[in-house]
């Protein structure tokens, strides 16, 4: 597909530079424009890929615009059309491409999940784009614990909700921790270093939203430390760096066929767990009729 759409864009911007309709530089910058729309194009099919729930209206909206591009083409090959209209055409297909989200999540999904970051801008963050999730841990854990902080748990809660509804129930869970590169020192004994520190945390948040009601097997967790940075750290770190990331991914296993003891109250996994005491053996009957001794 890219290379026929390069080669009917190169043909039709020949005929038209040939005919001398476009003076050569501006046709040259609006094919550079193109190019870059065109980049724009193939990676929103890369990151398709991967968005599985969203992967037919995806299609439709990129065949939309490419349909709108060929006809622009054939306008351009006949000579139909002045400047000034491919320019304005242009400008309009560059607004229909910036309009096309390339998010993983189905829209009720994506909707809930802006809702709640909304509600609690100071704890939570989402960006439906990527549809990455992200805690800010100077509101969800104190410096050097992995140990949540009580404000947290009424948007663990909510989170919790919205992760047990219908348009979530498909999706797996990854949680990934993060931290600056501030050493650990206060409870150095403890981790070690911030790669532990964020491990521990990523398992802190994930055992919160199991005790809310999430089914346990839907995680994964993991900790980055500090080397996964997104802004460059300071003398004394960056708030930014210091986070926890939820990442929702397409189900790859049958969660009816997974058990979990974490799902079992403390009698029920005791009872599993416990070895059966063996049976006495039983005397044999006596007959109605034999005497007593």
């Amino acid at each position: 597909m890219k290379r026929a759409w390069m080669t009917s864009g190169l043909l039709a911007g020949t005929m038209l530079v040939s005919a001398g309709c476009v003076p050569e530089q501006k046709y040259n910058d609006l094919l550079t424009a193109y190019k870059g729309q065109e980049q724009q194009l193939l990676t929103a099919q890369n990151e398709l890929a991967t968005a599985r729930a969203n992967e037919e209206r995806l299609r439709t909206q990129i065949a939309a615009t490419m349909a709108d591009l060929e006809e622009l083409q054939k306008r351009m090959a006949s000579g139909n059309g002045d400047l000034d209209a491919w320019i304005a055409k242009y400008e309009e297909l560059k607004k229909q491409l910036a309009q096309l989200e390339v998010s993983q999540l189905p829209p009720e999904l994506t909707n809930d999940l802006i809702g709640l970051a909304a509600q609690y801008p100071d704890v939570f963050e989402f960006d439906p784009r990527t549809g990455m999730l992200r805690f800010k841990n100077d509101f969800t854990f104190d410096p050097g614990s992995d140990q949540l902080k009580p404000g947290a748990s009424a948007v663990l809660a909510r989170l919790a909700s919205i992760l047990n509804s219908p348009s979530a129930s498909e999706f797996e869970v990854k949680v990934v921790g993060h931290t600056d590169n501030t050493p650990v020192v206060r409870t150095k004994a403890k981790f070690g270093n911030n790669m532990m520190l964020s491990v521990y945390r990523s398992a802190s948040l994930r055992n919160a939203l199991v005790k809310d009601g999430v089914t346990a097997g839907r995680f994964q967790i993991a900790g980055y430390g500090e080397y996964r940075p997104i802004v460059v750290n300071g003398a004394k770190g960056a708030v930014e760096n210091r986070r926890v990331e939820l990442y929702l991914t397409p189900l790859s296993v049958d969660m009816a066929m997974v058990g979990s003891s974490e799902e079992r109250t403390p009698a029920e996994a005791s009872a599993a767990t416990r070895t059966p005491a063996p049976k006495a053996p039983q005397a044999a009957p006596v007959a109605d009729d034999e005497p007593t001794k």
